[in-house]
């Protein structure tokens, strides 16, 4: 099958059983009142959105997974790699919410518990690549055709790199829509650049991930009725670190993903300069996009606006690889 084939067909498919199963879960979410709780801390404006379900990420990676049954079963050829690295924090994320919606509130597992686990998958999956022959130890830099050997630098700037876009990728599920629409559009990026150096297993799997998010995005545009979770914020920042890593293309997440970084820069300069000012804010609240609304942007505006600045990135990032 050819990439750009098995890129379509993946993505048809996970759209059309996320969408379905969304609606679907979502009197199952009711039943077992699994609600989001939201942070007291937060907008004022988000409190009404206490109660809405929330671990939508089930789906999400449900219809993905479908998605690359559907593409071995045809093609013959697996896509372990990518999908083991979804899941497994996927279920990191699962756990969280499920702490969550439990006890109902809105503390899951210890920070450090959480980072723990992350640096325990990413250690496996950054061995895993960097023993393989097909993804090995370089990176193509922006803007040039050559590639750069990391020697054993990968291992440790591989974990890093799954770590953070993993969480950065969380802090960016913080307004209804913004995360899915955002990752849509970066693996979409992903998804062309497989199909350019024609590698079928990856176009599927970032295929299947854009019809993921597109076909959720139906349910969690605002207003949401049901939000991804930890279960599905962590699953598509694995998604997205793993895809770059099989590709070589782990610099160019800071390009494409530019808001990933934007998200996490600003809660870390703002704890920095909290910190070091006793108590002085840059921002209004982090991570940025709430910035936003409480400089009196509404939701569908900011969520919108970030969308097109990924959109303008994503082209950029495109410029820098062909």
């Amino acid at each position: 099958m050819e990439s750009i084939h098995a890129a379509f067909v993946s993505l048809i498919i996970s759209f059309v059983l996320v969408w379905i199963g969304t609606k679907l879960f979502l009197p199952v979410l009711h039943k077992l009142n699994f609600g989001q709780a939201i942070r007291e801390e937060g907008p004022k404006s988000h409190q009404k959105k206490s109660g809405t379900p929330t671990m939508g990420g089930i789906v999400i990676q449900g219809g993905i997974l479908i998605a690359m049954i559907v593409f071995t079963f045809i093609v013959g050829k697996d896509l372990l790699f990518p999908l083991i690295g979804m899941i497994a924090f996927g279920a990191i994320g699962f756990i969280d919410d499920f702490i969550k919606v439990t006890a109902h509130h809105n503390l899951g597992l210890r920070a450090w518990q959480k980072l723990v686990l992350q640096i325990a998958a990413a250690v496996v999956i950054a061995i895993y690549a960097g023993t393989n022959p097909d993804i090995g130890t370089q990176l193509v830099i922006p803007f040039s055709h050559k590639l750069i050997d990391l020697g054993w630098g990968f291992y440790p700037f591989t974990v890093f790199v799954i770590v953070a876009v993993t969480n950065a990728v969380n802090l960016t599920d913080g307004l209804d829509g913004l995360c899915a629409g955002v990752t849509a559009f970066v693996m979409i990026f992903f998804m062309t650049a497989a199909i350019t150096v024609k590698d079928p297993e990856i176009a599927a799997f970032a295929g299947a991930v854009v019809g993921g998010c597109f076909g959720f995005l139906r349910w969690n545009s605002n207003p949401a009725d049901i939000f991804m979770g930890d279960t599905g914020s962590l699953a598509l920042g694995a998604a997205v670190a793993v895809t770059a890593i099989t590709l070589r293309l782990q610099i160019f997440i800071l390009i494409a993903g530019f808001i990933y970084f934007l998200e996490a820069l600003s809660v870390i300069m703002q704890v920095t300069y909290f910190k070091a000012t006793h108590g002085k804010r840059i921002f209004k609240m982090t991570p940025i996009h709430h910035h936003f609304e409480l400089s009196g942007w509404s939701e569908p505006r900011v969520v919108t606006v970030f969308w097109i600045v990924t959109v303008i990135c994503v082209s950029v990032a495109m410029l820098a690889i062909f």
